[in-house]
């Protein structure tokens, strides 16, 4: 057996893509447009790590979704937990439980799926701002 990838479903492409691409550093792999199903798969990975992949499910005809944390969450490494923070805050996106420990943060896509953010070899010193800043809302 083996892991393929996690499937989440999105009701705006473009801007998953900006949260998940532009803002998380995931890559496209590959894209399907499926006219007769009036739907659309993205898959993503993060660089080096094609083996782990998110599928994004964006169907054509609108649709609300709703319950995200009951899906849990997407976990990914990243090297510098700060520097990542950092970097996802001056894009514009909400760090819901800041890494005050120096090891875990969350977010959350627009399709509110919270993302998990795990530092690379155990925790890093605390530090500030990160170790005054409250959470925002829910992760």
């Amino acid at each position: 057996m083996k892991y393929l990838h996690t499937m989440v479903r999105v009701s705006n492409l473009d801007e998953s893509l900006d949260f998940y691409c532009n803002k998380l550093g995931l890559r496209e792999l590959k894209r399907h447009d499926v006219e007769k199903g009036r739907f659309t798969l993205v898959f993503l990975a993060a660089p080096g790590d094609d083996s782990a992949q998110v599928e994004l499910t964006y169907n054509w005809d609108p649709e609300t979704y709703t319950g995200g944390r009951n899906f849990g969450h997407l976990a990914y490494q990243v090297d510098d937990i700060y520097a990542a923070c950092e970097k996802l805050m001056k894009a514009g996106v909400t760090i819901n439980r800041p890494p005050r420990d120096g090891r875990m943060a969350f977010v959350r896509s627009p399709d509110n799926i919270s993302v998990e953010l795990l530092q690379k070899d155990g925790a890093l010193p605390p530090q500030e701002p990160w170790t005054s800043m409250p959470n925002t809302g829910e992760w």
